[in-house]
C-alpha cells in the first residue's frame, strides 16, 4: 500500500476538526470549515480526509523519484516531532529558527554549515592545540549554529519538497519556497492564510496528538516508499543499460551498411 489506510474516526480522537476560537479565524478558511461548537470552529473532516491522502501521494511520489523533503516548524508542540520524523527517515528538518536566506541564499548557509563541521573537527581532534578559553567559545558557537543548522548539515541541494506545520510560524519559509518554486505541504488551522500551499491539510496544529498523527502518517508514507526504491532504482539502471545496448547495436548496424 502507498499510503496509510486513514479514516474520519483517527482524525476525531487526535482531535484535528479542534480549530481556534471564532474571533481569531482567518476568513481564507472559511471553505473548510464545518461550522462552530462553543465559539470554537469545527474543521471539515472530510475535506481533511480526502486532503490528506492527496498529500501523502505527494510525499510518497517524491520518495520514489529519490526526493528529499525539508521538514519545518519552529513551534514547542510540534519542534521535537518532525525533529524526530526527519532523523527516523533520513530527511532534513528545521525546528528552532528560521534564518533569513535559508533557501534563497543557500551559497551563504552553505558556508554557515562548512563551518559547523569544521568547528566540530576541530572540538573532536586529538592534538588540537587550542587554549581552555578558545575550546569553549568554539563549544558555544557549535551549539548554536547546530541549533539553527544542525537539521540540515546533511542538505547539499534545495529541497524537493517542504512540509509545514503552522503556517503563521513559518511565513518566512513559505516565502522562499514559493520563490523557488518548491511544493508545500502545510497544516493549516483555522487562523492560517492558505495561500501558496500547493498541498493544503486543514487542521489543529497545536494539538500534540494532532502533530503526532500527522507525523506518523507521514513516516508511513515514507517507509512505504522506501521499501520499493531499491526494485524502481534497479529498473531504470536496467532501462539504462538496454537502451546503451539498443544504440551501441544500432550503430554497429549502421557501420556495417555504409562499410558494405
Amino acid at each position: 500500500m502507498k499510503i496509510p489506510n486513514l479514516t474520519i474516526q483517527q482524525l476525531l480522537e487526535a482531535g484535528v476538526h479542534l480549530g481556534h476560537k471564532t474571533l481569531r479565524w482567518n476568513p481564507k478558511m472559511k471553505k473548510y470549515i464545518f461550522g462552530k461548537r462553543d465559539s470554537i470552529h469545527i474543521i471539515d473532516l472530510t475535506q481533511t480526509l480526502e486532503l490528506t491522502n492527496v498529500a501523502l501521494e505527494k510525499v510518497y511520489n517524491t520518495i520514489i523519484n529519490n526526493g528529499k523533503i525539508l521538514f519545518i516548524s519552529t513551534k514547542k508542540q510540534a519542534s521535537e516531532s518532525i525533529a524526530s520524523l526527519a532523523k527516523d527517515t533520513d530527511q532534513y528538518y528545521v525546528n528552532y529558527r528560521w534564518l533569513g536566506g535559508m533557501l534563497t541564499n543557500w551559497g551563504t548557509i552553505s558556508n554557515s554549515i562548512k563551518k559547523l563541521q569544521k568547528i566540530n573537527i576541530d572540538l573532536t581532534s586529538e592534538n588540537r592545540g587550542f587554549t581552555k578559553k578558545e575550546l569553549l567559545k568554539m563549544s558555544v558557537q557549535r551549539d548554536k549554529l547546530q541549533r539553527s543548522l544542525g537539521g540540515i548539515s546533511e542538505m547539499k541541494k534545495i529541497p524537493d519538497l517542504v512540509f509545514i506545520i503552522d503556517t503563521n510560524y513559518e511565513s518566512l519559509a513559505i516565502k522562499e519556497s514559493i520563490k523557488l518554486g518548491i511544493p508545500i505541504v502545510a497544516i493549516l488551522d483555522t487562523n492560517s492564510n492558505p495561500d501558496g500551499i500547493d498541498f493544503p491539510i486543514p487542521g489543529n496544529d497545536d494539538a500534540r496528538r494532532s502533530i503526532d498523527l500527522y507525523c506518523s502518517l507521514i513516516k508511513e508514507t515514507i517507509e512505504n516508499a522506501k521499501k520499493v526504491l531499491p526494485s524502481l532504482n534497479q529498473n531504470k539502471k536496467n532501462d539504462v543499460e538496454k537502451s546503451e545496448n539498443l544504440k551501441s547495436f544500432e550503430t554497429t548496424e549502421i557501420a556495417k551498411k555504409t562499410i558494405n
